[in-house]
């Protein structure tokens, strides 16, 4: 039975969908004014990992991930770009895409985008000016009034009287409360705009997932996903504003993944400890990348750092090193690695426990390699089988272990010497056969001798 940690509640949870066996999940998604950075890619992999899961569960998932592609930050990069808003946000919607791609991510079923919707967003700004929560002072700008809605701050824990100590108005706001946001801003020189009800200009970041997330799942619905920097103020005010208007509950259970940390550090530009994925994937192997993601609980932070990769890869390394020799069969056997592994993700998708259940599927490999080919052979099939649902595992276990070889080895030359010392070994020629090893070692070979002959990779 899946229990899943609830933000709102602050405990775990039994997951119960609302409607039988089909779940809906929304998750905010990128605000697209450049490349995604790495701790984007920690809440794609995040949530593309409780995806594979409830699928495997056996539920019926709609999953939506949105783009915001118009905010401050899109336009002021596009003008020093001087190029127009929407050229910018296309060009980095496609190397978001093509991010994804490389760590393995799935694509969300649907992928609304904030322009899209604008016309919803109207609606709900209306409704809540009807209902006494939003004001249009005259100025172009519609603001939510946060002191109406009694709920607010049941996701953060947050107290307004708290909130309010500090705050203060800007001198071209027309707030009524310094705690006051704003659903709908007039439009300035220079800045794209639409057409609303109060005159010329563009939504506000809130609003916007508040209208994709209940235009394509509802007004309830199970789970709402994001990373925890986004508890507030941006999921806060969701709450605050869709349930104002609709008079319902809007997420079931709220989700939220940690942060990156650098080298111990919290990831920032101004510490200049930035990385973007394409940055990393420069440097490192997809598969590592994405294996640092899922090995730590989604709800934790991850520390990256070159200490951190070099043991995500060794343990890549490990259960390629399992899987090589072996034919792609279909899973069998293992049922008790399928269960521990089972109560693992169940428990709020405990990954680190997950990943320790492969280790011993390994190791069960390893043992019967010799004396059992035809079983360990099934045990493979099952640990690419589980591997899956983590999103690694499933490419030639030669494939990995010799990623990077192209441009500093020949392969050709590299089997040609392997031949040449299996010949010398052949004919006992034990010193034409160390040299040849020593040669390939000075080459950066590492050959690995087993039953079903010498394979190679490159040394770390």
């Amino acid at each position: 039975m899946l229990t899943i940690y609830n933000t709102l509640s602050k405990t775990k949870e039994t997951f119960k969908p609302l409607d039988g066996n089909k779940v809906r999940m929304y998750v905010c998604g990128m605000t697209v004014y450049d490349y995604c950075h790495l701790g984007h890619g920690r809440s794609m992999v995040a949530f593309d990992l409780v995806t594979r899961w409830l699928r495997k569960s056996g539920y019926e998932l709609t999953y939506v991930r949105n783009i915001t592609d118009i905010d401050d930050k899109i336009i002021n990069r596009a003008n020093e770009n001087g190029e127009s808003f929407d050229a910018l946000t296309a060009r980095m919607i496609d190397a978001m895409h093509e991010d994804e791609r490389r760590l393995n991510i799935l694509p969300p079923d649907q992928e609304p985008r904030a322009t899209d919707h604008i016309a919803g967003m109207h609606a709900m700004i209306q409704t809540l000016i009807d209902k006494g929560y939003a004001y249009a002072p005259g100025n172009g700008d519609v603001y939510y009034r946060v002191g109406k809605f009694v709920g607010y701050g049941k996701l953060s824990r947050k107290k307004i009287e708290d909130l309010r100590i500090g705050a203060r108005i800007e001198v071209d706001e027309a707030k009524q409360d310094p705690l006051d946001f704003v659903l709908w801003k007039g439009v300035k020189p220079g800045e794209p705009s639409w057409e609303s009800p109060w005159g010329p200009g563009r939504p506000g970041w809130h609003i916007e997932c508040s209208v994709m997330s209940t235009c394509c799942l509802g007004e309830s619905f199970d789970i709402h996903g994001g990373g925890s920097d986004l508890e507030f103020p941006h999921h806060e005010n969701e709450i605050a504003q869709s349930e104002a208007a609709t008079g319902k509950q809007y997420a079931n259970a709220w989700m939220h993944c940690g942060m990156i940390r650098i080298n111990g550090e919290k990831m920032s530009k101004s510490l200049n400890n930035f990385f973007t994925i394409r940055d990393v994937l420069e440097k490192y192997h997809p598969e590592v990348v994405r294996y640092l993601l899922v090995a730590s609980h989604y709800r934790s932070a991850i520390n990256y750092s070159e200490d951190s990769l070099r043991d995500a890869k060794g343990a890549l390394e490990r259960f390629y090193h399992a899987l090589r020799g072996f034919p792609r069969v279909a899973a069998k056997g293992g049922e008790e690695f399928v269960e521990r592994f089972s109560v693992a993700m169940n428990d709020d998708f405990g990954t680190p426990e997950a990943c320790a259940v492969l280790f011993d599927l390994v190791r069960e490999i390893n043992r019967l390699r010799e004396s059992d080919v035809e079983a360990a052979a099934g045990l493979a099939g099952r640990l690419r089988e589980l591997g899956d649902v983590l999103g690694v595992l499933q490419l030639e276990a030669d494939d990995f272990l010799r990623a990077g070889a192209e441009g500093k080895v020949d392969a050709a030359e590299v089997e040609g010497l392997i031949q040449a010392r299996l010949q010398a070994r052949a004919d006992k020629n034990w010193a034409e056969s160390d040299r040849i090893r020593d040669q390939l070692t000075a080459m950066g070979v590492v050959l690995e001798d087993g039953k079903g002959g010498t394979t190679w990779r490159l040394a770390d």
